[in-house]
């Protein structure tokens, strides 16, 4: 359950701050809505508090799970696959819907291993600023610091 002011995630649009909480008529019953505001762009998505578990909403990770990210991050004893490139952008794309944050470390990563062998498609360049974006802005409000000082240790981790 989350109150007006907390900070939540919503799958594949990032960090949003809960701005109200609203109570709606929806085909004759009265359904509670959590009015989620998304930091990076200002759109606002209401999300009914009764699903709000199923859709994968979830609370921004805690200090100590920052470590457990930067740790897949860091990672190199995994072997990427050899699918097609629309196959691999299909399968990361399911892994950022999940909203797991640790699923999305797993995309940046594979992401950037496999950009070191060869050019990644215009799709998947854009999933790895997408998943580096969302990643830096959580990890950045868990450990309360800068973005950009999360950004720099991301880049550190892959240079």
């Amino acid at each position: 359950m989350f109150a007006e002011g907390d900070m939540a995630v919503y799958p594949a649009h990032g960090v949003g701050v809960i701005k109200a909480i609203e109570t709606k008529k929806v085909a004759g019953t009265d359904q509670k809505f959590y009015v989620l505001q998304i930091l990076d762009n200002n759109m606002t998505i209401m999300i009914p508090t009764v699903s709000s578990d199923s859709v994968g909403l979830r609370a921004i990770v805690s200090k100590n799970e920052v470590d457990d990210v930067l740790d897949i991050l860091r990672d190199r004893a995994i072997e990427i696959g050899s699918q097609t490139w629309n196959r691999r952008y299909r399968d990361y794309m399911e892994k950022i819907k999940t909203g797991s944050i640790h699923e999305v470390a797993a995309v940046l990563r594979d992401l950037f291993l496999l950009s070191v062998d060869k050019d990644l498609s215009y799709g998947e360049r854009k999933m790895l600023d997408t998943a580096k974006a969302l990643l830096v802005k959580e990890l950045s409000l868990a450990k309360k610091v800068d973005e950009r000082n999360i950004s720099n240790e991301i880049e550190t981790i892959f240079t």
